[in-house]
């Protein structure tokens, strides 16, 4: 009997580290398993709280111990041993790392990581945490929630000559979260820190560095578009956007250059699993570790054309030509884990808020009937209810109370109002990179169970819309990850990575467009048009 070919992805999330692993030649999930950085007994000692940051010493910042990762890859690898995952055949690890997170690593980094490859001494070898302890510059890595760069964005927007050349070069309008804004900061504030750092890993680059033992592992290019460093279209960490991070930084640019490691795909090779993983765990000691990137990029993988995420907040992944921008700087010009480009938009204010109306009618979360009910009664384009409990990023403008047009509070206005007015501002404010499709559009999360909400779904964008199975950043990293291999043999096999993707995430049966709908939204019943001019004035009165 021939041995099973399985693939690992893991996922470094702001929560946890997740793991699903994937047969390769039947397209099966055969393992899913995730470790809770709080509930685990075995990470919750290092004084994270409950939003899963350290302690902030002002506000903005957003950083979390690096030690913890290096915690819980031991852990996880641990529970699959004893879960009888057979370890010994997996052929791939692939990794997706929260996006903007990094860690500062200093000059014994080389060594320490190397240490992890000596096959003499790795079955005795202490754990991760102890060998790799004394190889940060700086102790905490931030990651994604960081807000406390405005000073520095302005600098680096302004030193390469305002929003449309950051937004023409990076892909982006240099949000305060990215990396490179992040790193400017820490020089600023923590130079002693800076001047010991040789390199700079984000944390989807980092995990490959300690599954490989190398502490120069590339960063691929579909996370390093969230550092506002590489110039987007021609895949290169950018002159202009280099100088303006690190003018006036100890060293200057030169230093900072040499802080960052190389650019890569994010499906190409970096190594095989260290000596460490195979004698302690049981790896195949030719198990190859793949480049691996962001949650995002590994997230759009399983989906080859345009995907809608209706999540906590939503997020709206538009496949596109590599050349399409936002001039507005709203969303953020990324490639996925195998290097498609695709624009991605974030709206913070996402289903919480659809449960928060709905729970002033006194509905619990797992309450949906009454409103469903609501939707199926109300035809689509009658009401606007408007309501943005949190800062908003899609577009940019600030928290605001509930709004309603309706003369009469209801729970059929309130709650479709809502509904409509959130799915509108993500097709409106992305219309600029969207093309004018037939194709499905993919959407995922707890609101495809809706007909209601998929209804109004396919009539905002006049499109079919096509229900499609929770996958993660985990299972896109797996899939990635077989591409990856499959790309070593092209010339003896070939791989379809579209059926394979059909096979490991399920699609439902396609919704087409309601021609009443598409009349209420985009025709006579102008809902779209008087949405914006709405949406605008409030926006005036609610700037950031």
């Amino acid at each position: 009997m021939s041995k099973r070919r399985l693939a690992l992805g893991l996922d470094s999330s702001t929560q946890s580290l997740s793991a699903v692993v994937i047969d390769m030649d039947t397209a099966e999930k055969c393992f899913e398993h995730s470790l809770d950085y709080r509930a685990d007994e075995r990470l919750n000692q290092f004084e994270i709280g409950e939003d899963y940051i350290l302690p902030p010493k002002e506000e903005g910042e957003a950083e979390q111990p690096p030690l913890m990762y290096l915690a819980s890859l031991d852990a996880l690898f641990t529970d699959m041993r004893e879960a009888d995952v057979s370890l010994e055949s997996i052929l791939l690890i692939n990794t997706s790392g929260q996006q903007h997170g990094h860690v500062y690593l200093n000059r014994d980094a080389d060594r320490l990581l190397a240490e992890l490859t000596d096959s003499q001494n790795a079955k005795d070898a202490p754990d991760l945490q102890t060998q790799l302890e004394k190889t940060f510059a700086y102790p905490s890595a931030p990651i994604w929630m960081t807000a406390n760069t405005i000073v520095q964005t302005d600098v680096v927007r302004n030193g390469v000559g305002g929003k449309s050349e950051m937004i023409n070069l990076s892909g982006s309008d240099a949000p305060l979260r990215f990396t490179g804004a992040v790193m400017r900061r820490v020089g600023e504030q923590s130079s002693e820190h800076y001047a010991a750092t040789t390199k700079i890993q984000l944390i989807s680059s980092f995990i490959p560095a300690v599954l490989t033992g190398n502490a120069n592992v590339p960063i691929d290019y579909g996370n390093a578009c969230g550092m506002s460093l590489m110039n987007y279209k021609k895949k290169v960490w950018d002159a202009a956007l280099l100088e303006a991070t690190a003018h006036g930084l100890p060293g200057g640019v030169e230093a900072f250059r040499s802080k960052l490691p190389a650019l890569a795909p994010p499906d190409s090779v970096v190594g095989n699993l260290a000596a460490y993983y195979v004698e302690k765990y049981g790896f195949d000691p030719k198990c190859a570790v793949i480049a691996g990137s962001g949650d995002n990029p590994q997230a759009k993988v399983p989906v080859a054309g345009d995907l809608l995420s209706l999540g906590t907040s939503f997020v709206n992944m538009v496949s596109t030509d590599g050349d399409t921008l936002d001039p507005e700087g709203f969303a953020n010009a990324m490639y996925d884990g195998i290097n498609r480009p695709f624009m991605f938009g974030c709206r913070t204010n996402g289903a919480m808020v659809w449960d928060a109306v709905r729970a002033n009618y006194g509905f619990t979360k797992e309450e949906y009937a009454p409103a469903e009910a609501a939707l199926q009664e109300v035809a689509p384009g009658q009401f606007m209810t408007f309501w943005q409990p949190k800062t908003e990023s899609f577009p940019v403008s600030g928290a605001f109370e509930l709004i309603r047009t309706a003369p009469e509070k209801t729970l059929a206005g309130d709650y479709t109002g809502i509904i409509e007015t959130s799915l509108a501002a993500l097709y409106i404010y992305s219309e600029v990179f969207t093309k004018q499709t037939q194709t499905p559009l993919f959407v995922t999360g707890g609101a495809t169970d809706s007909p209601g909400i998929m209804r109004r779904v396919a009539g905002i964008w006049n499109r079919p819309t096509l229900p499609v199975e929770k996958g993660g950043a985990a299972l896109g990293a797996a899939v990635a990850g077989v591409k990856a291999l499959y790309n070593i043999d092209a010339d003896t096999e070939t791989f379809d990575i579209e059926a394979f993707s059909a096979s490991v995430l399920k699609r439902g049966e396609p919704i087409q467009p309601n021609p009443a709908d598409v009349a209420a939204y985009h025709g006579e019943g102008k809902y779209l048009q008087r949405f914006r001019e709405k949406y605008e004035q409030i926006m005036a009165v609610h700037p950031v």
